[in-house]
């Protein structure tokens, strides 16, 4: 009986487990634990705070081929008021290519919702016109 209980003490010594690498395993993952709950709330921090930004949003309303160069684009603009902007209009051919294109400054208004026309010069043929996108300024 005495080997049976010397046995598993001579397996743990072949092994490494003893009882100060148990606590310096469980240390280890508590240090792990902690460095990953700070680095998530830092992120999450992050993120909340990065999207409390105030939105742009544009809106196809209408399009005018005037010629083979030129294009109407008629549009709405909603940004929080006192706000500048930027929108990319252009103009597509029958291959969504695009054959035109501007950058249009949106100004400041007391409104939150502003319509604008705006006309796009063509290198080709184009048969529509639209918003491609826009940001805050």
């Amino acid at each position: 009986m005495s080997t049976a209980n010397a046995q598993p003490t001579d397996l743990d010594q072949r092994y490494g487990r003893t009882p100060r690498k148990g606590r310096r395993d469980r240390l280890t993952l508590i240090i792990a634990a902690a460095v990953f709950a700070v680095v998530l709330v830092a992120w999450v921090v992050w993120a909340g705070l990065d999207g409390s930004k105030p939105m742009v949003e544009a809106r196809d309303v209408a399009h005018t081929v005037i010629d083979d160069q030129t294009v109407r684009v008629d549009y709405e603009v909603s940004m929080p008021a006192g706000e500048t902007a930027s929108c990319a209009v252009q103009a597509l051919n029958e291959d969504f290519t695009v054959v035109g294109w501007k950058i249009v400054d949106v100004p400041a208004s007391d409104r939150f919702t502003q319509a604008f026309s705006d006309t796009v010069r063509t290198t080709l043929p184009a048969n529509t016109g639209l918003i491609y996108h826009c940001w805050l300024t």
